[in-house]
């Protein structure tokens, strides 16, 4: 697998890093979904739900399904169907969210009561509708950031990172120079995982 720079992989991967490392203390079985499941984020908080024993729940592409499955997911749900015709629906545990936009109603109405919802990204768009009813009456929900942690989480991702449970899938490089390109594969949504810039080497 390539081996990109610490930083890119390592610093998308923080913000999947709190949502198995200081928010879920839960211990065996509980049940999560992952929205937008194939990107960087997504893909680890799969992984790491998957090492505290979750049955995940993640939505993405059919041509990224087969990725997204090997990363741990229990289940895949397409992208374009409704998840609140899962059959677990309104009843999990946790849901990690990198996609919010329109869809970020479903993802409150996916979560049981007492559910814990994380958000790590907004690729649909960062404005949502919200009644916030469902969060002090009807479900009592817990929302969470995952950008600002302790340097604690940043270490655990990278002993994860190095004792080989936690694998960032690298789907493409491109050397630095052609960051267009680069940018335009990742517009083109057609890889699982991330996109890596590689900078020249040092000669000096």
């Amino acid at each position: 697998m390539p081996r990109p720079g610490a930083g890119e992989v390592l610093i998308r991967v923080h913000a999947a890093g709190v949502n198995n490392t200081d928010i879920n203390t839960r211990t065996g079985w509980y049940s999560k979904a992952v929205t937008g499941a194939s990107g960087g984020v997504g893909m680890a908080a799969v992984q790491l739900a998957r090492l505290r024993g979750a049955h995940i729940v993640a939505q993405a592409s059919a041509s990224k399904a087969g990725a997204v499955h090997a990363a741990g997911a229990d289940e895949v749900v397409d992208r374009d169907a409704d998840l609140l015709t899962y059959p677990g629906a309104r009843s999990i545990d946790v849901v990690v969210d990198v996609v919010a936009g329109p869809g970020f109603p479903t993802s409150i109405a996916l979560l049981k009561r007492g559910g814990r919802y994380v958000t790590a990204g907004a690729i649909a768009g960062p404005i949502v509708e919200l009644d916030v009813r469902d969060l002090y009456l009807l479900k009592d929900l817990t929302l969470f950031g995952s950008t600002y942690q302790p340097a604690s989480v940043f270490s655990a991702i990278v002993d994860h990172v190095n004792a080989g449970r936690l694998r960032p899938l690298v789907s493409k490089t491109y050397p630095l120079s052609e960051i267009r390109r680069a940018q335009d594969a990742f517009m083109a949504k057609t890889y699982p995982g991330k996109i890596v810039l590689i900078p020249p080497a040092d000669d000096a």
